[in-house]
């Protein structure tokens, strides 16, 4: 039974704590954790991993005076409890519920929202110029993973901390899994590190974060820069040439030595840098032992951490085994992620074709470029990327892909809503934002073995291609041995009608090719397309119902704006066709989180919101057939 955490209404209820009492707080908030999200599913490792830092965090500054930004924020969730959220917390991810990730007008706590890597420095630092400029006393703090210095945008703020800022605090929460059971032994004190008996052990954990974050070269010259004791200057020389002080690496879950070094930090007057070590999944030994399960995943049992039974394949697993056929009779190919191979399921190519799979961390914009220097020498790469990740490469995709019509195809895993995650996830946009860009080809599969298809013509295609399938499982279609390529251009027609025409993009056909079903029964000849090809469309088709048909409905998971239906009115229009047109799609706003079929209904995505908005229109198709009788 929790002692301490249902006191805990606002963050100024922690410092009312002794020391030993905030380490019975964390243990607490650690059961609560792993008992809550065991119910809603959640990012649940990297919460375990930063329980002691939040708490000290929030046991030393004020909030939300004082401004907390977490890069990604999916390591929000002891943040939540500790903010005025805990009597809620069982309605994360859920809908109408808590978000998971850092939501302004969720909290006055949450300073800034996230949901993407690599932001918490440059957010961070924009608010300390304005404290700066307005001549506030607030303090700043940043808490960045390892992993978001991967990241260009991370070091892009690094170049201007220290030249527009006299105060800024970042803590680098390094949680690299790999990490040495005897954690709790080091650094037991701040800034005597050099005489600490785990000296060696501390410099090993540093050269391998320069490796990580800067590569082998830096890594290199950190050696060649070895003095003595002074070694252990490796991480220091990295940040200090930005002009930043730093200091660690400590052990991120001791309390004590947490709060003392918050302390000495929040006096400081110039940007800092405090290097902690963490465990993800720090208390759960399910989460300790399988590390990349536990970063984020569904509802689990709490006891021994088992998830529901495999099922059907996902898309994303359908992807990769399509893309390891393709390599096995291409030498060619190649697949490349952005530090997602589990998301994107190339964890499953990489066995298969380890020397041409390519992980270049969260570098979305690199990830692009790359492939666009291999696609110059004859090779097709496969950037598989989440759509909503695929927009910070945008400039890259006309730049250097498009503009020299480079054979290389964009796998946007995620394409339309993504639940549970929300706004910052959900893959509404990438048909707007790249159907606008020449030279590309953009499919949309109706199903697992579309899917394949696609991905075959996208290989023989001399030119750059993107497909974009959605979060899951799709409707169960068996995969052919072998996939075969499809006619660019061409809309595969369902069934034919001449009443009413209604295009179904990608995983909304079956929503088509109910809201036919519904017609039908009222006397109704009803034409079904599955469009295939967003760009370029069909237009002889389109055209052709146009003129044929008194009534045009699209379905599409993607907002309205800039979609698959705008590029229908736009092919009406330009032929002259005045033929109605009703287009069932996402409106002009960010969509909240929530489950699927919910949010579907709440905005009309649905065969009854097609029947609603076509009614006006199918009751003049009906009075004019009755007037020709």
């Amino acid at each position: 039974m929790s002692k301490f955490l249902p006191t805990i209404e606002s963050p100024a209820d922690i410092k009312k704590l002794t020391i030993p009492q905030l380490a019975e707080l964390a243990e607490e908030i650690r059961e609560r954790l792993i008992q809550s999200v065991a119910k809603t599913g959640g990012h649940i490792g990297p919460n375990l991993g930063v329980v002691e830092l939040t708490i000290a965090m929030h046991y030393v500054f004020d909030t939300p005076q004082d401004s907390f930004v977490f890069d990604v924020s999916h390591q929000s969730y002891v943040h939540k409890l500790l903010t005025g959220r805990e009597s809620r917390f069982e309605t994360i991810r859920q809908p109408d519920g808590l978000n998971g990730f850092m939501l302004r007008t969720e909290s006055e706590h949450d300073s800034f929202g996230a949901g993407h890597a690599g932001t918490a420095l440059s957010a961070a630092l924009g608010m300390a110029v304005a404290r700066d400029l307005s001549g506030g006393t607030e303090h700043i703090v940043a808490l960045a993973g390892d992993a978001a210095f991967t990241c260009g945008i991370s070091y892009e703020a690094l170049n201007n901390i220290a030249g527009q800022t006299k105060r800024m605090i970042i803590v680098l929460n390094d949680n690299e899994w790999s990490i040495d059971k005897n954690v709790g032994a080091i650094a037991s004190y701040f800034h005597t590190i050099i005489t600490h008996p785990r000296f060696t052990y501390l410099h090993d954990r540093a050269s391998e974060l320069i490796e990580r974050i800067g590569g082998k070269a830096a890594k290199h010259v950190q050696r060649k820069a070895e003095e003595s004791v002074k070694g252990l200057l490796g991480p220091s020389m990295l940040f200090e040439e930005f002009g930043l002080d730093y200091y660690g690496p400590i052990d991120g879950h001791d309390l004590p030595l947490l709060v003392k070094t918050f302390q000495f930090l929040k006096a400081q007057n110039k940007p800092v840098v405090l290097h902690a070590i963490t465990q993800k999944g720090k208390g759960f030994q399910p989460a300790i032992d399988k590390q990349k399960k536990f970063h984020g995943l569904g509802p689990y049992d709490p006891e021994t951490g088992d998830t529901a039974a495999a099922g059907q394949k996902t898309y994303s697993e359908i992807f990769a085994e399509t893309l390891v056929k393709l390599a096995n009779n291409d030498p060619k190919v190649v697949a490349i992620t952005a530090a997602m191979p589990n998301g994107t399921a190339l964890d499953l190519f990489r066995p298969s074709h380890p020397t041409r799979y390519f992980d270049v961390g969260i570098a979305e914009e690199h990830a692009v470029i790359f492939a666009a220097g291999m696609a110059t020498k004859g090779y097709k790469p496969f950037c598989a990327i989440y759509s909503t990740f695929l927009q910070r490469a945008f400039d890259p995709i006309v730049h250097d892909v498009a503009l020299q019509e480079l054979p290389v195809v964009f796998c946007m895993d995620r394409g339309g809503l993504s639940g549970d995650d929300g706004p910052t996830h959900h893959g509404l946009f990438d048909i707007s934002y790249l159907r606008c860009v020449p030279n590309i080809v953009h499919m949309v599969p109706k199903d697992e073995d579309e899917l394949a298809d696609m991905m075959q013509t996208a290989l023989e295609h001399n030119g750059p291609s993107a497909i974009r399938y959605p979060r899951g499982t799709g409707p169960g279609s068996t995969v052919k041995a072998q996939p075969v390529a499809l006619t660019i251009g061409k809309a595969e027609v369902i069934q034919d009608g001449a009443d009413v025409v209604i295009f179904g993009l990608g995983a909304l056909l079956p929503l088509a090719k109910e809201t036919a079903s519904r017609l039908s029964k009222l006397g109704l000849s009803v034409a079904v397309v599955n469009p295939r090809f967003v760009k370029p469309i069909d237009r002889a088709c389109i055209e052709g119902y146009g003129r044929k048909c008194g009534l045009v409905i699209t379905f599409e998971d993607h907002v309205l704006a800039g979609g698959f239906g705008s590029s229908v009115l736009e092919v009406l229009s330009a032929a002259e066709i005045n033929t109605p047109v009703v287009r069932i799609g996402w409106p002009d706003q960010f969509i909240e989180h929530g489950k699927v079929d919910a949010l579907r209904d709440k905005y009309g995505i649905s065969v009854d919101g097609a029947l609603h908005q076509a009614q006006p229109y199918l009751n003049a198709i009906l009075q004019e057939r009755l007037a020709h009788r």
